[in-house]
């Protein structure tokens, strides 16, 4: 009997802790899925909005240039499922790109072989065809879907933790304490008999010591996340960024169309003016290029995703996040504030007190491991850490570090080393980018890693004369404002370990 009534205590005790950490695991596992449908069925109307619009506006040249397009947004997509790449790079290479394409289309009369459109990319940022479009949109893009990447990443950073902490296997001690404390008044013959809240207090501190030592980075973390939620209907507003990837885009068209002459002409200085093409292959499309590209009145402007908007998910999610915070530390109190487990402070002579039945009359020990020295009905080893604690307690801090990044705009995957040639890191601000009193921080990007997709190669044109007008090696993205040198956060073995 004995030995059964243990192992019930056991299951008692486990299934206790993980129904006062329900509420934690299933809102954030709730919230995430909101969140990571949202900004997929965001993106996804955001495609289809330039794809009706563009097709309007363009017609038959933006069918045969939809590809150019649709990767751009698949791109987007991997960014925002987790793959590790940079937004910075894949901007430039759809600009870069769509360079190659319009120049053709405004000079029809002369042939452009793939070497000599190499030379064309290179000259990106000297010759700056789409006037300042890339650099706003780059901006708004990066710091709006970092911090949104990051959002989603860190609330199932938090559901994790949740789960696995809630979950930690007790000590024997705890075992015999928690048996003691609800198996006792059965063989004694009162089985409704209730510990004493006291009591129960003292076992359940002792008990959840190790998981009370998640509470200091456990609050940094929410406070982070909450600080992040805000900057996503703010400053970096994730469906303002959305929607304005197509007009960003169309806007560069227009300016490289008014200023399709003096382009051309740089182009012809430094890369050396192309041959003629042949009478038969030159296609009026000059004209078609002209067509000017038409956006939503307010009236047809989609304004919801997943059947809501960023407003109603963030007020919701910071409700509930400030709610959590404390949550480890309070957990014993919780636990024994439910009849069901424990007596109400009321009845402190009508309660078990570890003997009998009548008033406990030790002390409530102070809350966190450190306090549980005097614990008088769990003997708990202050000196001896607790890997898998440490391990989660890691992982906090690591959200934490990316959520603060994401914060300021700055990825800390890719971090540049520098901004627009500032070299401070402080990014810049644009009245027309972002409402008033927007984010500080600036958006960095690093080296691409080997799992993205990386630009073609440059290729220096055979015996043309641009080989010897070109100067520097840099890539195709690296001249729209491409990536720099990374930052390294933690050694390369800890963030698989961590899940990142």
């Amino acid at each position: 009997m004995e030995e059964q009534l243990s192992l019930q205590s056991n299951r008692d005790f486990r299934a206790l802790v993980e129904d006062g950490a329900s509420f934690l695991s299933s809102t954030l596992a709730s919230r995430h899925r909101r969140f990571e449908e949202f900004f997929r069925e965001l993106l996804a109307a955001a495609e289809r909005g330039l794809q009706a619009m563009f097709t309007q506006t363009y017609g038959r040249l933006y069918a045969q240039n939809a590809r150019l397009f649709q990767g751009l947004f698949g791109e987007l997509r991997r960014h925002q499922q987790g793959a590790r790449l940079s937004l910075d790079e894949a901007l430039g290479e759809f600009w870069a790109r769509l360079l190659e394409r319009m120049l053709p289309l405004l000079n029809p009369q002369y042939q452009f072989p793939p070497e000599y459109l190499e030379c064309v990319a290179r000259q990106g940022e000297a010759l700056r065809p789409f006037g300042d479009v890339p650099r706003k949109l780059r901006l708004q893009v990066t710091r709006a879907f970092v911090a949104a990447r990051v959002f989603v990443q860190g609330l199932a950073t938090g559901r994790d933790v949740v789960a696995k902490a809630s979950k930690l296997p007790p000590s024997g001690e705890c075992l015999r304490a928690a048996m003691r404390m609800s198996s006792c008044p059965l063989c004694r013959g009162t089985p409704a008999l209730k510990p004493c809240n006291a009591f129960c207090l003292n076992v359940m501190k002792g008990c959840l010591a190790r998981p009370a030592e998640l509470d200091p980075e456990w609050n940094r973390f929410l406070d982070a996340l909450i600080q992040v939620a805000e900057r996503l209907e703010g400053s970096f507003n994730v469906e303002l960024a959305a929607d304005s990837i197509g007009v960003k885009i169309s806007e560069g068209i227009m300016y490289l169309q008014e200023n399709g002459v003096q382009t051309s002409a740089k182009v012809f200085q430094g890369c050396g003016t192309p041959r003629p093409a042949p009478a038969r292959s030159r296609r009026a499309a000059r004209d078609e290029t002209k067509r000017r590209f038409r956006t939503y009145p307010p009236e047809e402007k989609p304004t919801t995703a997943a059947g809501t908007n960023l407003d109603r998910l963030v007020t919701d999610v910071k409700e509930k996040l400030r709610l959590m915070r404390g949550f480890w530390v309070t957990l014993p109190h919780t636990l024994c504030s439910d009849g069901k487990v424990a007596a109400d402070v009321t009845d402190e002579d009508k309660c078990w007190n570890g003997q009998a039945r009548g008033r406990y009359l030790p002390d409530v020990t102070g809350d966190g491991l450190v306090n549980q020295i005097n614990n008088p009905e769990v003997e708990v080893d202050i000196g001896r850490p607790d890997l898998l604690t440490r391990q989660h307690i890691l992982q906090l801090r690591v959200a934490t570090s990316r959520l603060q990044g994401a914060y300021g705009g700055r990825d800390l995957d890719f971090q540049d080393t520098y901004e627009d040639g500032s070299g401070s890191g402080g990014g810049e601000r644009y009245s027309e980018d972002w409402p008033a009193g927007g984010g500080g921080g600036s958006s960095h990007s690093g080296s691409r890693p080997p799992d993205s997709r990386s630009s073609r190669k440059d290729r220096p044109g055979k015996g043309s004369r641009q080989n010897h007008r070109v100067g520097g090696s840099s890539s195709r993205a690296a001249s729209w404002g491409g990536p720099a040198l990374p930052l390294l956060l933690l050694p390369a073995l800890a963030l698989p370990l961590l899940g990142w």
